[in-house]
């Protein structure tokens, strides 16, 4: 690497004792960018915002919402929708922050805290490119990190490398869990090789080790985010999705990241306590196969909220999520619209710790 760089990590996140906590410690808030894009959903806009409100009712009830929205114009549409499931308006704040979409899990700011002071907060905004320059504009995305650090005078880092929040997982004690066919696929920085990614992933987000799974599912426009695959439940629980059809497509590529998983072994030496998740049955809309997975929920201060697809396996998966989770209420959500985004809950959410 170049000095330039050298001189970028001499500064880091990690050298300054920052880190991005686990996704089920304490929220302050969650963000959302709300949904506007007819293209993201095309023809079913309109059918996603009862699901989306309640997605955002759930979340209220335990920590602020916080939604980026255009202009007034959209901000009292929000407010007409959110009225209709009855969501709490109080703990709703809506920020003048244009946006091209609306899965700020990728474009929103990646919030980072110091432990050893307990009211320090920082902001990472990564370079984003909406998946390899897929679907352009993303002008407006990729600065809504910036603009949110600046509104609330926050430690900005700019680390000038493309990443998105939905490709990596966190443990919350200095592990991060990836895929190669997301990180390393040449539309994201192809100057980059898995040892220099591994480098600013641990310096930008305070992390000690990166452990990595191979393909993402079918479907996935993302070329293969974690959060469709494995999630951390605690510091050394995964959830992961398997596929029981040995004919369905995703059968090969989720056993082949299962054997992963299984040989890896945390810093510490500890190997991961792996539970599995079943796959939904195929969804598909207009012979496009969905990249539907219960693994897309989301951990919020007051529940975890799991999409589900009207299928058989809707059931099971709650039951096995709300299992991991004894101390929260985990609510199942339709997301069969919302999918057609080819997204869902988590991909739609960022959230921002309390110190």
């Amino acid at each position: 690497m170049d000095s330039s760089t050298t001189g970028l990590f001499d500064s880091s996140p990690k050298k300054m004792g920052y880190s991005f906590p686990a996704e089920w410690a304490k929220h302050e808030a969650t963000w959302l960018s709300w949904p506007h894009k007819e293209a993201s959903w095309p023809g079913k806009l309109e059918t996603i915002y009862a699901p989306y409100c309640q997605f955002i009712k759930a979340v209220a009830k335990g920590e602020k919402v916080r939604i980026n929205v255009r202009d007034e114009e959209m901000k009292a549409f929000a407010i007409s929708e959110l009225k209709k499931v009855d969501a709490d308006l109080a703990q709703i704040e809506f920020y003048f922050n244009e946006s091209n979409d609306a899965w700020c899990r990728d474009h929103g700011p990646a919030f980072l805290i110091k432990r050893s002071d307990p009211h320090a907060k920082a902001v990472v905004d990564w370079g984003y490119n909406a998946w390899g320059g897929k679907y352009p504009p993303f002008e407006l995305d990729d600065v809504i990190p910036t603009k949110i650090a600046k509104h609330f005078d926050l430690p900005l880092f700019e680390p000038g490398i493309v990443m998105e929040g939905g490709a990596v997982e966190f443990n919350g004690a200095g592990t991060i869990l990836t895929s190669r066919a997301c990180l390393l696929n040449e539309n994201r920085n192809p100057h980059l090789n898995q040892e220099q990614i591994e480098t600013y992933l641990k310096e930008f987000y305070g992390a000690e080790q990166v452990l990595w799974v191979g393909d993402g599912i079918v479907g996935d426009d993302t070329d293969g985010h974690i959060d469709d695959m494995t999630r951390f439940v605690n510091e050394d629980t995964i959830l992961t999705v398997v596929e029981s059809n040995p004919l369905d497509e995703n059968y090969l590529l989720l056993q082949e990241n299962l054997a992963e998983l299984k040989k890896m072994k945390l810093k510490d030496g500890r190997s991961l306590n792996i539970i599995k998740l079943p796959m939904p049955s195929p969804v598909i809309y207009e012979d496009t196969r969905l990249p539907a997975s219960y693994a897309n929920f989301y951990i919020a201060n007051a529940a975890v909220i799991v999409p589900t697809f009207r299928d058989v396996n809707d059931q099971l998966a709650l039951e096995i999520i709300q299992k991991a989770f004894p101390d929260r209420e985990v609510i199942g959500i339709d997301s069969t619209d919302i999918i057609w985004g080819l997204g869902s809950f988590h991909c739609l959410s960022q959230q921002e710790p309390a110190v």
